[in-house]
């Protein structure tokens, strides 16, 4: 039994649908058992009652469990659970002033020791910017052509969240990648602004990114985040700023892993087009 957190979320709702099809039994963590739409077979419970009789294996978000995994963490170890697969982030690995104490490399260095320490099989998952984040804007073009951020030159390499479900089924179903800390990234570097005009392509619409003050930009970061500490964004804000200009990181993990190479950001536009799409009256 595999017991995934955030079940719903980003990387959660293409992981249970990849576990569901390789047969595994599954237990999904989320906010809204009775609406989550899971497949078939699949066991859906509370994020307040995780139930870990007969689990086998924990996939541990912090997005999925408020912040603070330690309690989550302390009942896995209590109820047995053999194997955990964090989904931690490439921010570990870099230096300098955003890994202090407080910043979102912090968070997830301690998030990894946590995990060592509760159990005797283990994974972290690094990824760079998610593909994903892209869909902060979605609001702003459903209403209009034009989007409002920060760092219109911030410079990611955008990993599909539906190859980190296929890393993660991978070291959840196989002993491979015991122990590793993969870096996973898509397979190109784009700019914030980089990656509108390629939707802008796929909508078949002129889009246009106008920047915004990295203070405002928090503003909002707080606001659809409540349960990351406001430094940890802040020091996430000023991360995405100093790529402004700078190297950012591609690796070939994923390739490596599953045998092909990571998807695009235009492919995960176009597995996406409909959330950018105004609804039809």
């Amino acid at each position: 039994m595999i017991l995934v957190t955030a079940a719903t979320g980003t990387i959660g709702r293409p992981l249970v649908a990849q576990l569901a099809a390789r047969g595994a039994a599954v237990r999904a963590l989320t906010r809204n058992p009775a609406t989550a739409s899971l497949p078939d077979g699949v066991q859906a419970c509370a994020t307040t009652e995780p139930d870990f009789d007969q689990v086998d294996a924990l996939v541990l978000n912090i997005a999925g469990v408020g912040g603070d995994p330690r309690a989550l963490l302390d009942a896995a170890k209590a109820a047995g659970v053999r194997r955990i697969v964090a989904v931690s982030s490439l921010v570990v690995t870099e230096g300098g002033e955003e890994s202090g104490e407080g910043s979102t490399a912090a968070l997830h260095r301690d998030l990894e020791a946590a995990v060592e320490a509760a159990a005797p099989e283990w994974t972290h998952l690094r990824p760079g910017g998610f593909a994903a984040n892209a869909l902060q804007w979605a609001p702003q073009l459903k209403a209009g052509d034009v989007v409002r951020g920060p760092w219109a030159l911030a410079r990611t390499s955008p990993v599909h969240e539906a190859d980190l479900a296929a890393v993660a089924v991978q070291a959840l179903l196989g002993d491979d990648l015991l122990g590793q800390a993969p870096r996973l990234t898509g397979p190109q570097v784009l700019t914030s602004a980089e990656q509108l005009e390629i939707l802008g392509r796929v909508l078949r619409r002129p889009l246009r990114y106008e920047e915004i003050s990295p203070e405002a930009a928090l503003k909002g970061m707080l606001a659809a985040n409540p349960w990351i500490p406001e430094k940890a964004l802040a020091s996430m804000l000023r991360y995405l700023g100093s790529t402004v200009g700078g190297d950012v990181l591609v690796t070939d993990e994923v390739r490596r892993i599953l045998g092909r190479p990571a998807r695009t950001f235009s492919e995960w536009a176009a597995d996406h087009i409909d959330a950018f799409r105004p609804a039809v009256a």
